[in-house]
């Protein structure tokens, strides 16, 4: 056998390490390029998904914005939704009929001239079953009411908020048409849901609020409590 020289075997050692080496080093590259792909590809996600997301966040205000933005009519009023008009228009007809039923029986009184009224008060009483909005004059003489039966609301609508929205609105027109109130001092009474509701319908139906004060009653020891139960 020939023999091999010490030489050509350290040639050849070396020559294997340099192509490891250059293997290794084509692997590490192809890696690294791999993550930066990779990295590009989630980012590019993410920022698809960040438009997205602001996106759905302006279609979200736009719908906030339209909902705040209530129509109003000549006087400044909130417009009453089609369907409550159509039911207060219904019960109008409904005391028309009657009036005309019983015109024979009763004698009207004249009308007399009605006074402007620009300063007055407004009484919400705010239950858990109803909200009742009471306007009246600086003597407590009552220029227009309403209730959540007017409006056609029953059974548990007639708490909501919505039911309160809408009862000061119906009040308030009536109060501005017909005596020109323009600033009220709120007096609140009742635990019910209707009652913040019932404030801002007053506000954003032209009404100025020169005060707001909760008369709910509160029992001062009240009624002897009940006996524990024995068991």
């Amino acid at each position: 056998m020939p023999q091999i020289s010490a030489s050509y075997i350290i040639m050849a050692e070396e020559k294997d390490k340099k192509e490891k080496e250059t293997d290794t080093g084509e692997e590490k590259k192809t890696a690294k390029k791999s993550a930066v792909i990779k990295d590009e590809k989630k980012k590019e996600e993410k920022a698809g998904e960040k438009d997205k997301k602001e996106e759905k966040k302006k279609e979200e205000r736009a719908n906030e914005e339209d909902l705040l933005k209530v129509k109003k009519d000549a006087l400044g009023l909130e417009e009453l939704p089609d369907d409550i008009k159509k039911k207060l228009e219904k019960k109008k007809a409904e005391r028309e009929q009657d009036a005309k039923k019983n015109k024979g029986r009763k004698k009207r009184k004249k009308k007399t001239e009605r006074k402007s009224v620009p300063v007055g008060k407004a009484f919400i009483k705010a239950t858990y079953n109803n909200t009742i909005v009471t306007l009246t004059d600086p003597n407590g003489n009552v220029l227009s009411w309403a209730s959540a039966g007017i409006a056609g609301f029953k059974g548990p609508k007639k708490a909501t908020p919505y039911a309160a929205q809408i009862i000061a609105r119906i009040a308030t027109a009536k109060a501005r048409e017909e005596y020109g109130l323009t600033e009220v001092s709120v007096f609140v009474k009742g635990v019910g849901t209707g009652r913040e509701s019932a404030i801002r319908s007053l506000n954003s139906n032209g009404l100025m609020i020169k005060m707001i004060r909760d008369v709910t009653p509160i029992p001062h020891n009240g009624c002897r409590p009940r006996r524990p139960r024995r068991v």
